[in-house]
């Protein structure tokens, strides 16, 4: 023990205080803060950063400042997993000027008046699937999903009208979406006349104007297909399942101040 001491520059009269030292008040607390991030990152699957930790953390009555918690974040060694998406290779783009862009510059105040659309794909036992999806822009609530191996209208048509029995909007909803040929086809526009909807897509060369649903595949890819293998349809279906209901109740959105997308819907009714 000498030794050590003289190791590290301390006295054994000072050691054998330190060591009889009662834990602190901020230590005791630390541990209590630990435990509870612990329970919150597990329940987000790893997913959550700091600024969803801490937002979870005071909605838990814990009085604590965004150091602190980046600080216990490093001492349980928890980072969010993230991931770059690469976009899809664009469809055929025609009639360009067919559906303006309607949504720029444009608030919603309520559900059920902007929905936006696209595809990605996801690779199932060495073979890309495409996943469309349809977002409620002001709750960010998904609405509907569907998984295909070709990419046309009719395969976006199914994802549409899935969203459209779940919610059964009144006139003047806009649907908004990138320029691909699977939303600009005659089947797909059909469905949204015969709704009373009208179309949106973006401008040539302005990926950003449909960030809404760019920033849920980001999620998702980030929070469930990243770092994993799906060696059956089945299988990916079961836990796209489960990661919709955890996004929609229970994922904290900062754009919603910090509240899942049905207690924001909920709150706003």
């Amino acid at each position: 023990m000498t030794r050590l001491c003289r190791l590290f520059g301390v006295t054994r009269p000072g050691y054998y205080a330190w060591r009889q030292r009662p834990t602190s008040a901020h230590t005791k607390q630390d541990r209590v803060l630990l435990d509870e991030m612990r329970a919150i990152v597990e329940r987000s699957a790893g997913t959550y950063g700091s600024p969803r930790i801490y937002q979870a953390l005071v909605a838990r009555g814990h009085r604590v400042s965004h150091r602190r918690v980046e600080r216990l974040m490093r001492v349980g060694g928890w980072r969010a997993r993230v991931v770059r998406v690469y976009r899809r290779t664009a469809g055929t783009h025609r009639w360009f000027d067919q559906h303006p862009n309607r949504i720029r510059e444009r608030e919603t105040t309520a559900p059920n008046q902007i929905w936006v659309g696209d595809l990605t794909y996801v690779s199932v036992a060495g073979r890309w699937w495409y996943l469309a999806a349809v977002l409620d822009q002001h709750s960010r609530r998904l609405l509907a999903w569907r998984l295909g191996l070709t990419r046309d209208a009719l395969f976006t048509r199914g994802v549409l009208d899935a969203a459209l029995r779940r919610r059964q909007p009144g006139p003047g909803l806009i649907f908004h979406s990138d320029r691909g040929s699977e939303f600009l086809g005659a089947p797909f526009h059909a469905r949204l006349v015969k709704r009373g909807a009208q179309q949106s897509m973006t401008r040539g060369g302005a990926p950003d104007e449909n960030a809404h649903i760019e920033s849920f595949f980001h999620s998702l890819k980030a929070e469930l297909i990243h770092g994993r293998t799906f060696t059956t349809i089945s299988a990916l279906r079961q836990q796209l399942r489960r990661y919709v209901q955890y996004y929609n109740y229970q994922r904290l959105h900062s754009s919603l101040g910090y509240r899942s997308p049905v207690d924001y819907e909920r709150a706003a009714a």
